[in-house]
């Protein structure tokens, strides 16, 4: 089931293949691989890989989705959706990250704390196409 990993720094591993339910609380860093479903909370970064399946309320500091994620999803940090992730759910952090290519499917809410200059924003990561700028824009 879920084990302690003291090399890798993970303090919490759910591997491909296994299914757990309820709620979950960690520190440091998570990894999810299988199957969740219910509340997940923690404080530190929590990994959601490409073979996963979650059907929780996420809470953590950061929040890395490659997986499949159904429910909604707060950072008191970042949210970083990586190709092939899926969310389907709201966001709420002062940064997000989306690469191109993921799904996501729901609101986006971005605030920061008010002592913060730079609350961070919504960026969108793609490859340009050759003759391209960065921002998709071809040049005149």
């Amino acid at each position: 089931m879920a084990k302690r990993n003291r090399e890798s720094g993970v303090s919490y591993f759910l591997g491909k293949g296994v299914r757990q339910q309820g709620e979950l609380f960690f520190e440091g860093k998570a990894h999810l691989e299988g199957e969740y479903q219910g509340r997940i909370s923690g404080r530190g970064s929590l990994l959601i890989g490409p073979s996963a399946v979650v059907e929780a309320e996420v809470e953590a500091g950061q929040v890395v989705i490659c997986g499949q994620v159904t429910g909604n999803v707060v950072a008191t940090e970042r949210i970083e959706l990586k190709k092939p992730g899926r969310l389907t759910g709201d966001l709420r952090a002062p940064l997000v990250v989306m690469e191109e290519g993921v799904h996501f499917q729901g609101r986006c809410h971005m605030a920061g704390d008010e002592n913060q200059e730079d609350a961070g924003g919504l960026k969108l990561l793609s490859s340009p196409d050759e003759g391209e700028s960065p921002g998709g824009l071809r040049p005149r």
